[in-house]
Formats: C-alpha cells, sequence, structure tokens
C-alpha cells in the first residue's frame, strides 16, 4: 500500500512539472470552459458541465464528509494539510488523463461514447509501438476499476449514508438491509437511463449539494472566525509534527494521500470515463476542465470540513468512543449548530446516492470493456447487491477493500500517462500555438 501511495504522488509531482505547472496558469481557463456552451454539433453524450458534474459527483461525496473525518481521526489534524498538497498535484494528473480519454474515446454503432483508462492505455500505447503492454495495463485496469465500483463507489456510501441515520435516528439501526433495499430501488431507476441521464441528475444535484454544504461549513467558521488562526496553525504544526498516526511523518503521508485519493481521484483514471463523453472537440480543453475536480473537492471542501472539525475541538482525545466517519463531522457541526446534523444527513444521502450512480457509469464502462454488450446487465445486477451489503458490512471492511481497490487503479494509469505524456505534450503545443 506504502508503494503505490507513493506512486501516485510521484506521478502527480511528474505530471506537473512535465506540463510546466499547467495547474497554475490554466485555473481561469478551465472556469471559463466548464460555464461555456458548445455547439450540438460537437460529437457526445454530454456537456462539458455535465461531464465535470459527473465527475465530481463520483468524487465530491463522503470522502469530503466521512474521509477528512477517518483522516483527522487516525493521522490528526496535519492529514488535511497533505491531503491539499496531494490534490494540488492531483490536477495535472487529472488532466492528463482526462485529455487522453477524449484523446481515444470510441464512438460505439449505437452512437454513445466509450473512453477512459481502458481504451487510452491499449489505443495510446499501441501507437507508440507498446501494443502488447497497452493491452495488458488496460485489462488490468479495467478488473480493478470494477472492483472500486463495487467498493469505495458503492458499498463506502451507502455504509456511511445509513451510518448518518442511524446516529441521528437510533430506532433504525436495526433497519439497514431495508435502507439497502430502498437505495437498491432509487439507484436501478437512473442508472438504467445510462451516462445522459446520470448527467441530468448530477448537474442539478451536486451545485444544490455542495452550496448548502459550504454553507454549513462557512457558519460555523465564521462563529469561530477568531479561533481561525489557531486551527491553522494547529493544521500546520501537527503536519510535520504528527501526533495521532503510527510511523510518524511518513505514516501520515500515507494516511493523508490514501484519503485524498479516496476524495478526489486524482491519478485513478476514473474521471476520464466520464469526460471522454462530453462535447468538445479540444481534448486539451477538456483536460483543463478536469483540474477544478481536485481543487473543488479537497483544496476547498475537504479543508473546510476539516476546519469545522478542529474548530469546533471534536479530534485527538475529545473525540467520544464509537464515534468515527461521518458521525464525528456531524457531531462537530452540532456544536454550533445543533439543527444542522439533519441537514448533514440528508446531504450525506445525496452525495452517497450521487456517487453511487456516476460509479454505476465508470464500472459498467470498465466491464463493457471487458464483456462488450451482452453482459452489461449482469453488471446492472450485481452493483445493486452490492448495495445491500454496503449497508450491512462493517465499516473497516469496507475501507480497507475500497482503499485497496482505488489505489490499485493508479498503478497501470500511471504508468500509461507517462508513456503517453509526449503525445498529450504535444497536443498542448498545438492547443497553445
Amino acid at each position: 500500500m506504502i508503494l503505490i501511495v507513493l506512486f501516485l504522488i510521484i506521478g502527480g509531482i511528474f505530471f506537473t512539472l512535465r506540463f510546466g505547472f499547467l495547474n497554475i496558469r490554466a485555473f481561469k481557463q478551465a472556469i471559463a470552459i466548464s460555464l461555456s456552451q458548445h455547439d450540438n454539433d460537437d460529437s457526445g453524450d454530454v456537456s462539458p458541465f455535465q461531464a465535470l458534474t459527473t465527475a465530481l459527483s463520483a468524487t465530491v461525496g463522503l470522502g469530503n464528509i466521512a474521509g477528512v473525518a477517518i483522516a483527522i481521526q487516525v493521522g490528526g489534524a496535519g492529514a488535511v494539510f497533505w491531503m491539499s498538497i496531494g490534490a494540488f498535484f492531483g490536477m495535472s494528473s487529472k488532466f492528463i488523463e482526462c485529455t487522453l480519454g477524449q484523446l481515444f474515446r470510441r464512438i460505439n454503432p449505437d452512437g454513445t461514447i466509450s473512453g477512459g483508462p481502458m481504451y487510452y492505455l491499449e489505443t495510446g500505447l499501441s501507437k507508440i509501438e507498446m501494443d502488447r503492454l497497452g493491452k495488458i495495463l488496460a485489462v488490468i485496469y479495467a478488473v480493478f476499476c470494477v472492483g472500486a465500483s463495487f467498493g469505495a463507489g458503492n458499498m463506502f456510501q451507502v455504509n456511511q449514508s445509513f451510518a448518518a441515520l442511524a446516529a441521528l435516528f437510533p430506532g433504525v439501526e436495526s433497519y439497514n438491509w431495508l435502507f439497502g433495499l430502498v437505495i437498491m430501488l432509487l439507484v436501478g431507476l437512473v442508472i438504467i437511463g445510462g451516462i445522459t441521464r446520470i448527467g441530468m441528475v448530477t448537474s442539478k444535484l451536486v451545485p444544490l449539494m455542495i452550496g448548502i454544504y459550504l454553507l454549513g461549513c462557512l457558519w460555523v467558521i465564521a462563529v469561530k472566525i477568531t479561533e481561525v488562526p489557531t486551527a491553522i496553525e494547529t493544521i500546520m504544526h501537527q503536519a510535520f509534527s504528527p501526533i495521532a498516526v503510527e510511523g510518524g511523518l511518513v505514516g501520515l503521508l500515507v494516511t493523508s494521500m490514501r484519503r485524498s485519493a479516496f476524495s478526489n481521484a486524482a491519478g485513478l483514471g476514473v474521471a476520464a470515463i466520464a469526460h471522454s463523453a462530453a462535447k468538445n472537440k479540444e481534448p486539451i480543453r477538456e483536460g483543463i476542465v478536469s483540474m477544478l475536480e481536485p481543487f473543488i473537492d479537497t483544496i476547498v471542501i475537504c479543508n473546510c470540513t476539516a476546519l469545522v472539525i478542529i474548530l469546533t475541538g471534536i479530534y485527538g482525545e475529545n473525540i467520544p468512543p464509537g464515534i468515527d466517519g461521518s458521525k464525528l463531522t456531524a457531531l462537530a457541526f452540532a456544536q454550533v449548530i445543533n439543527w444542522f446534523p439533519y441537514v448533514l444527513a440528508i446531504i450525506i444521502f445525496l452525495f452517497g446516492f450521487s456517487t453511487i450512480i456516476a460509479w454505476s457509469y465508470y464500472g459498467e464502462k470498465a466491464w463493457y470493456y471487458l464483456f462488450q454488450d451482452s453482459n452489461v446487465f449482469i453488471y446492472k445486477i450485481l452493483f445493486l447487491v452490492f448495495i445491500f451489503l454496503g449497508a450491512i458490512a462493517n465499516l473497516d471492511l469496507v475501507v480497507d477493500f475500497s482503499d485497496f481497490m482505488l489505489l490499485a487503479l493508479s498503478v497501470p494509469n500511471i504508468i500509461g500517462c507517462i508513456f503517453l505524456s509526449g503525445v498529450v505534450a504535444v497536443e498542448l503545443k498545438k492547443y497553445n500555438s
């Protein structure tokens, strides 16, 4: 696990240097492109904004609420600093993988789009005479992507959604099976419609959820405004003098990067599956848009969550027994806004729901790559079954399985992206000329 995390970090640093800190230089342009309208003649299934919100719906979610709480509980307040550093370099990883997703996407016989690491690993590497390696990496990636869709994109989300509900209404604790069945039904109704329906749902849900959640965070920060400098000082101090995690600074880095990758998925390649379906004639433009995801997800939202937890003092030795994940975040909010945990429970449910439906698309495309059309229905049935399993499973088991599957995605993806970085560099030069 440590080696994979280090590989993820090295990949992000390499891409940042390779493209001359494009994550800083093209930031304003990313905002402008995501809000622009494109001609209907552009081939694709969704708009750039819908692709952004679909990818965000798979990242902005319980990783920002429960994941940050877990990181602080395990690694101390300093964990959020290293999560942000991971996100900064991760912006460059998102750029290259989403650009490649557009460059090597395929138009299916029915007019729909298939894209993502499976395709740019196979097709892209074959163009630079690495056919066999490309095919092997593509198959490995697709297998892990299916597994990650069952774990991080499914079981973890429903598990923590129910945990938030049960924390507010203890009487429902024994009805986790019923909760799982209800989510199965709701998700089933959406994913049958494919990426078009998913894009429509997420483009409305995601901005609303982010707005409400950030308002709650800003409320707490405003009430505790005089304590913010001390909170930031605590974060910075514990970032270099870890007090909670085993393994010292290295242990803190591993913990933080795991949670960062879980939160924003930079370097994992999955966002390229959504962005490959966007209506955009310029692959570089889509890559630039995707850089917003780690920024919004981790640098903005995760830091707001961390400030809420630290400002309210619900961390370290002050965490009550049996409180973890989304329960810890809800308890922190309750210190200032006693009714907000009820709103948070709704937000968590919607975050979890949007993440599940986005990941169903990712997993479906990976399954399609492996088995083609005839078996996609089998994948959807299995995906729905894992929703039920996630509702009744133990959190630690779900987190370990989810982390492994997610981080494993980075190995074939980053190897391929490094080899294909020259292709993207040429495209970027053309785009800027």
